[in-house]
């Protein structure tokens, strides 16, 4: 007896733990997100600017009022780990044979790589078109130049030859990379045993499969919790960036926000339009179906936290079978940041535009590998985007100190590409599910 021969009532553990996610979603959690965004950067503005209290005492109080949002993200980092190796381990083991994995993984690591180097093109294209960057005022760049959020940001990567960063996604210590958090050795070593447990006997990885099992409840248990914290954490994180940055360096960026909100609306039609298409799902009909984990996407800016709801939706409203979803969905929350990607695009061209800098064919190359690179393996956390963003800058020569430029409106745009990227995982399960049905059909 195999994994998947077992109960199809166990296996749907994990889709019946999303009760806290969709209480969140039915108390407008995105619509308390919004208005924690507004009051924060309120409060920010006003702590910025006021005389009323000595700059130490308002630095301490805007420390305080940022607590929570800190707090958020720590916990965010704390739970990704242990229900992202839970998920695909069991995605995998319960997902049917070896063969059907094979064939399987292929072709969803193509749509995501596909995804993410279309997403980065489609932003540097709109950047180049538009040329935000050329709206910023030279004394806006003087002031922000030596301020201490960029700084504090340190590129990832390095120098590496291209042969030891292969060797270098390869799991050799799987503690050390549960204690780093390195993801893309974790679900590289989660798919070697969720294999391996297809090749295993059903009464002896059943105790190894419950365990993960069970991992996945309480992780979802600590997400419950967290996701509470959600608009006291947009509301502290961005009362401090506002007060430190000022709300005039944030509506001077206003032309950089726009272009990368506009490219994310065109990546989004893109993936309705592939959904209609490719997937037989019509756009009114998609849209309804992942509503409720679009919003929640956008609330929380974590596609990690909230991959419950995003494989519910895969399989109750896209009728996407579970062998598929719980394959593609954990797989994707780790290596398709396609939204992620695209801000990146945008972000690299904008602060070239600022700089003064010429970007030639072969740094425009250098961004798109280097931005769909990065991009895979990377966790599906809040504010993982501006690390990457400090990669591909100093890639090209880009300046790092201009993050502080466009770091105060960064919360926001997290929360927008968040949701392009649940939906990017959504849409290339139902592609999958639509294949994977048709072949089943072909006759032999």
């Amino acid at each position: 007896m195999t994994l998947h021969d077992t109960n199809p009532l166990e296996q749907r553990s994990l889709i019946h733990n999303t009760a806290p996610l969709g209480r969140m979603s039915r108390e407008r959690l995105w619509l308390k997100v919004l208005v924690g965004l507004a009051m924060g950067i309120a409060v920010g503005t006003f702590l910025g600017e006021t005389l009323l209290l000595p700059s130490y005492w308002i630095a301490r109080l805007v420390e305080w009022l940022a607590f929570p949002g800190h707090l958020f993200l720590a916990l965010i980092k704390f739970v990704v780990v242990p229900l992202i190796l839970a998920s695909v381990v069991r995605g995998i083991a319960a997902g049917g044979d070896i063969d059907t994995l094979r064939a399987m993984g292929g072709r969803v690591v193509a749509i995501f790589t596909a995804m993410t180097a279309l997403a980065v093109v489609i932003g540097m294209a709109l950047a180049f078109a538009l040329q935000p960057g050329l709206q910023i005022d030279s004394g806006l760049i003087a002031s922000m130049a030596g301020d201490t959020l960029a700084s504090s940001i340190a590129p990832v990567g390095g120098d590496l030859p291209l042969t030891d960063r292969i060797i270098g996604i390869i799991p050799q210590n799987p503690f050390s990379d549960l204690a780093e958090g390195s993801m893309l050795q974790i679900v590289i070593g989660a798919a070697l045993i969720g294999g391996a447990l297809l090749m295993v006997p059903g009464e002896q990885a059943r105790p190894f499969f419950d365990l993960m099992g069970s991992i996945q409840a309480a992780c979802m248990v600590v997400v419950g919790w967290v996701m509470k914290l959600a608009p006291f954490a947009v509301f502290g994180l961005l009362c401090e960036i506002t007060a430190k940055v000022g709300l005039s360096a944030i509506v001077g960026v206003a032309a950089y926000v726009g272009t990368v909100l506009l490219g994310l609306g065109l990546l989004f039609a893109a993936f309705i339009l592939l959904a209609w298409l490719a997937g037989g799902r019509r756009p009114l009909t998609y849209l309804k179906a992942v509503r409720e984990v679009t919003l929640l996407a956008f609330s929380t800016s974590s596609s990690a936290a909230v991959m419950p709801m995003s494989l519910r939706t895969a399989e109750d409203k896209l009728h996407v079978r579970s062998a598929v979803s719980r394959f593609v969905v954990p797989l994707g929350t780790t290596i398709n940041m396609s939204g992620t990607a695209l801000y990146q695009g945008v972000a690299a061209v904008f602060l070239a535009q600022v700089f003064g800098i010429e970007l030639g064919l072969a740094a425009l190359v250098l961004i798109v590998v280097t931005a769909v690179g990065t991009s895979i393996g990377s966790p599906g956390t809040p504010g993982v985007g501006i690390v990457i963003l400090a990669t591909i800058l100093t890639g090209v020569g880009i300046p790092a100190a201009g993050i502080a430029l466009i770091i105060g409106v960064d919360r926001l745009l997290d929360m927008c590409r968040t949701a392009v990227n649940v939906n990017g995982d959504l849409v290339t399960a139902l592609l999958i599910e639509r294949w994977s049905a048709r072949e089943d059909e072909t006759p032999a």
